[in-house]
């Protein structure tokens, strides 16, 4: 017998609330896991391109002489200063440029031929998709550091080179996952459809393919960004990235080796930093893949 109806009143009233409240609290924590990360990045951004424009940070590189070995927290030099004299949050600044621009530069070359190699294997087919997958299937297996320092020595460390040696690396990722996304597409029915009504290849490309794959993409190259970011502070670490005396993280690291026991902040500031960024592109991709994904 069904209870009465005041009764499944008083049991909705209590139950439609407590389902209500979940509901926020998980768009709330969906929201965090994709603001939080997504603002520091921001502030990151920030600091490290606008803020030194409007209040220059001593530099002895730009023509500033400090006080040596300062410790965190001194007068005027809030992480304190280095062995040689530079200001510890200039260098952070300062690096933070170059891993951005080298993981921007990296990531934007690896989504653009990544991509078009991807997708052009996947939808052609044939004899065009076997050359291309066993390209890349050799770029993949090859250790990607290991292939970085072979090209950066070549080269010669600088910016520039770092970043082709990097892209390398980059491109057969991005052309997998395009690869992949774009084989999973090709039989849609909508796919399909437009193939039958004598839609040009290229049109279908441009307005069914990459519109359907591009969140993916996205949310690689956030992650992949992360890699590069780690990658090109591995190659200043061995002496092959930025030249002295420009800055980079992994190049911080790399001299504050030589004075750890005395000054461990100089590995462990840049080390924070290189942490920090890192996991916030790989919180900001995983967060922008669940959304995404609903």
């Amino acid at each position: 017998m069904s209870a009465p109806l005041p009764e499944l009143l008083a049991r909705g009233a209590v139950v439609a609330p407590a389902a209500g409240r979940t509901r926020a609290r998980s768009g709330w924590a969906r929201g965090l896991r994709l603001w939080l990360p997504a603002g520091f990045l921001i502030l990151m951004l920030a600091a490290c391109f606008i803020w030194p424009n409007i209040y220059p940070v001593p530099n002895p590189v730009r023509g500033n002489v400090l006080e040596a070995g300062l410790p965190p927290l001194s007068p005027g030099h809030v992480f304190g200063t280095d062995p040689v004299g530079n200001d510890v949050l200039s260098r952070i600044l300062y690096g933070g440029q170059v891993s951005f621009e080298v993981g921007f530069a990296v990531t934007a070359i690896g989504l653009v031929i990544g991509s078009l190699l991807g997708v052009t294997a996947a939808y052609w087919g044939g004899a065009v998709d076997a050359v291309i997958s066993r390209v890349l299937d050799v770029l993949i297996a090859f250790p990607a550091l290991v292939l970085a320092l072979v090209i950066a020595e070549g080269l010669g460390p600088s910016e520039v080179h770092d970043i082709w040696a990097l892209a390398v690396f980059s491109i057969p990722a991005f052309g997998r996952i395009a690869r992949g996304a774009t084989i999973e597409l090709r039989e849609r029915t909508f796919m399909l459809a437009a193939r039958l009504s004598g839609t040009r290849r290229s049109r279908m490309i441009l307005r069914h393919v990459a519109p359907n794959i591009m969140p993916q993409l996205m949310t690689f190259s956030l992650l992949g960004f992360g890699v590069v970011i780690i990658l090109e502070g591995a190659l200043s670490f061995l002496g092959l990235g930025i030249p002295l005396p420009e800055a980079s993280w992994g190049s911080m690291i790399a001299q504050g080796q030589q004075t750890l026991s005395a000054s461990p902040y100089l590995v462990l500031i840049p080390s924070a930093f290189l942490f920090a960024t890192v996991l916030s592109l790989n919180l900001l991709g995983d967060a922008l893949r669940e959304r995404w994904a609903v």
